[in-house]
């Protein structure tokens, strides 16, 4: 991506005319759009919109009639701040809620995981072959098992253990370390604690978690030794944002395969294993895309 394009995501009460206004927004600044999608929600009556633009390219004399509205003197590139302050008395009239990024800007990604690595090395391979336009400066566990694995992609690796007793002072730990490596965004790739309240509301709308099954279904521990004896049919996973309720945060992406009764539970385990990597990563590409917006319990996708 060029270092001068930029998205804009935005919710407000729905109402005519802020398609309109965003949209003669960018075209006063000399600004083109290259994708755009927008939905209004008839239950929360609330407008969300993502819109990918980029300076236009130069005009030239034969580009225009004299009487174009368009100034072809308008500065063509401006900073993610000149954008951000001159947007925002549109925002504020319209009662907008917004966030304006550079898609040069690569967020800032911390992994947490526990045993289960599976999601963790899909995660970094995808990252190293650009699949994934994240950086990711740390991985933490509350194990030492992965530190081998995140060597090998020369990330830096935090062993945390915790226990009841030390729980509070290793979340003090993760927010240090997510201030002073500024991090956008965690991905739970299988860790298996539960985050306190304060950890969830200080980062809330910034931690995503893969979970082994369609919630609510098969909570807590060997989820799918009890679909082997229920005899599911499908096995899935679902990624979602992290609230203090446990597994209830607003859902980003899911996916199913198909299993059948000849399969063990090791052979669920590989195949849950696979769609969980892949739900995982699709949610990641899609929250630091800035394509999922918050709607309420639930969420917006601009996939």
């Amino acid at each position: 991506m060029a270092s001068d394009e930029y998205i804009l995501t935005l919710s407000c009460p729905d109402r005519p005319g802020i398609v309109h206004a965003v949209t003669g927004f960018l075209a006063q600044h000399n600004l083109n759009i290259v994708d755009s999608q927008q939905f209004g929600d008839a239950s929360s009556k609330k407008f969300f919109m993502r819109v990918h633009f980029a300076p236009a390219s130069p005009f030239t004399p034969s580009s225009f009639s004299e009487s174009s509205p368009i100034d072809s003197t308008e500065p063509s590139v401006l900073n993610v701040e000149e954008l951000r302050i001159s947007f925002t008395p549109t925002a504020d009239k319209l009662r907008m809620s917004f966030e304006l990024s550079s898609v040069a800007q690569k967020p800032r990604v911390l992994i947490m995981v526990s045993k289960i690595g599976h999601c963790l090395n899909d995660l970094l391979f995808r990252q190293s072959i650009g699949q994934l336009k994240i950086e990711v400066p740390l991985v933490i566990s509350n194990h030492p098992d992965f530190a081998p694995l995140a060597a090998t992609y020369n990330v830096p690796f935090f062993h945390l253990p915790v226990t009841a007793d030390t729980k509070s002072s290793q979340e003090e730990k993760i927010l240090e370390l997510v201030k002073e490596h500024s991090i956008d965004l965690i991905v739970l790739a299988r860790y298996m604690q539960v985050l306190s309240p304060k950890l969830c509301e200080e980062m809330s709308g910034k931690i995503v978690n893969i979970h082994h099954s369609f919630l609510p279904s098969f909570k807590g521990a060997k989820p799918y030794h009890q679909a082997y004896e229920r005899g599911v049919k499908i096995v899935g996973a679902t990624a979602h944002f992290v609230t203090s309720d446990l597994d209830e945060g607003p859902i980003i992406e899911q996916d199913v395969v198909r299993v059948d009764h000849a399969m063990s539970p090791k052979d669920l385990t590989t195949e849950g294993s696979n769609v969980e990597s892949k739900v995982l990563a699709t949610a990641v590409k899609w929250v630091t895309e800035k394509r999922v917006l918050l709607n309420g319990h639930k969420t917006i996708v601009f996939n």
